[in-house]
């Protein structure tokens, strides 16, 4: 039985650290509403312009960067979106265990990958291991703004249509953490660019499958009309000029809705995190106490113990 001032130090300190995540998991719910609602006001105007982009990719016949695979390279450019700050529970780590995995299969198919870290959590990651990085990102994971992503768009865009020998990549990949609600939040990994047409296939029930804007295949419900004609598209002034115009603002709003969705991923786990810690801190207080009180009542069980027993022996003598 541990001594009665060990279980009141634990106690008290324990108390302080229960104090710090209820108050971590208080600023985190009072910014999950507004970090949600960014991210979902974000999306459709994403939504929209990688529409066009792939109507593009499936309805014309052209050459350009933004939807022609390159071969000239094996260079691809990943990036990794993780948090500045901790205590948000698996968060970070998720995004690491992902990114490494995409690393290896890269790896594996004679690809070589170029590394960019956003998050000050990641960038200590990698530099503690020295991974050699690309290029590193610092600042306002949980509150990201535009400035942010046009920085990492524009880098990125360089990187991409650089020619072979001034180390242009052939590839985008997105590590990011999905929002889904707050208590999924789910990671995934974007293929960017080249953009290309997700063709559907036939499931092991012969439905039809459709993709969404993401590529993942979801199944027909037998309401959607039957394909048109292919649209025919105009441009002015000319092909190169209009994709070299849409190329800049694709890469933004797609990295830009990453972020947003990822920093609300940030905040609802932080506040999952520190929720659990909070009750966790609580539980191991109870149990402090209880064994507290358990180490006093033996201890006064002793003293009565020992002082009937020096009346026992008094009474012994005086007889």
């Amino acid at each position: 039985m541990g001594s009665q001032l060990a279980f009141k130090s634990r106690i008290a300190s324990t108390g302080s650290l229960e104090k710090i995540f209820n108050a971590q998991e208080m600023i985190a719910s009072s910014h999950i509403a507004k970090a949600r609602k960014v991210a979902l006001d974000a999306k459709p105007y994403t939504d929209a312009i990688f529409d066009a982009v792939q109507a593009l990719a499936a309805h014309t016949h052209i050459k350009h960067p933004i939807v022609e695979k390159r071969d000239d390279t094996p260079r691809v450019a990943v990036l990794a979106l993780t948090s500045d700050r901790g205590m948000a529970g698996a968060f970070t780590s998720s995004i690491i265990r992902e990114t490494e995995t995409l690393l290896s299969n890269l790896d594996s198919q004679g690809k070589k990958p170029e590394l960019f870290v956003y998050g000050r959590r990641g960038v200590t990651y990698y530099k503690y291991r020295n991974r050699e990085i690309a290029d590193t990102w610092e600042g306002d994971s949980d509150q990201p703004g535009v400035e942010i992503a046009e920085k990492i768009s524009a880098e990125l865009m360089k990187a991409y249509m650089a020619p072979a020998d001034k180390g242009g990549v052939s590839e985008l990949y997105v590590v990011f953490t999905e929002f889904v609600n707050m208590v999924v939040q789910r990671v995934r990994v974007l293929r960017m660019l080249p953009v290309e047409l997700i063709a559907a296939s036939d499931s092991a029930n012969d439905e039809d499958l459709l993709s969404d804007e993401h590529g993942d295949l979801q199944k027909n419900d037998g309401k959607s009309e039957a394909p048109s004609a292919s649209p025919l598209y105009s441009f002015e002034p000319s092909v190169d000029e209009v994709l070299d115009a849409i190329l800049p603002k694709y890469i933004q709003s797609r990295i830009h809705e990453c972020l947003l969705t990822s920093a609300a991923s940030e905040t609802a786990s932080r506040q999952n995190a520190m929720h659990t810690a909070t009750d966790n801190a609580r539980n191991l207080i109870d149990d402090l106490t209880r064994q507290l009180n358990q180490s006093r009542q033996a201890a006064i069980t002793q003293e009565l113990s020992e002082i009937i027993g020096s009346a026992d022996a008094l009474n012994t003598e005086e007889e």
